[in-house]
């Protein structure tokens, strides 16, 4: 069981995210933007955090770069979680330190494989 923190603008998106991670009996925490996400990072030291992209204020590569650059954080795995489906978003998604890029809507299975993958 991990705790997993949600960074998302998009209440449906973040209930979608809860069920299945609480169906995979990890423990839930959620941020709505950016600057919230980082803070909660800061203060809870989520295991993983799930980052979407698009949001008012700091954006999730903002906030994806905070958090793997910050001396309390940068062991915190992020994975970015968006529409955005480029290419090049995938590459500036790593460049900010994500360990990994999913595309909405995502698969469970593969959200927890990846989540698996990422965990010891």
């Amino acid at each position: 069981m991990a705790k997993i923190l949600i960074v998302d603008d998009s209440p449906t998106e973040t209930f979608r995210f809860r069920e299945m991670l609480l169906r995979n009996g990890h423990v839930v925490l959620e941020a709505t933007n950016g600057a919230d996400g980082v803070a909660v990072t800061l203060a809870e030291k989520p295991d993983l955090v799930l980052m979407d992209v698009v949001m008012p204020g700091m954006n999730g590569f903002q906030a994806t770069r905070q958090i793997t650059r910050g001396a309390d954080t940068s062991q915190i795995p992020v994975v970015i979680v968006s529409t955005k489906d480029q290419e090049t978003d995938r590459v500036w998604g790593r460049r900010q330190g994500a360990k990994d890029y999913l595309t909405k809507p995502v698969d469970e299975a593969e959200l927890m494989q990846v989540i698996g993958k990422l965990l010891p």
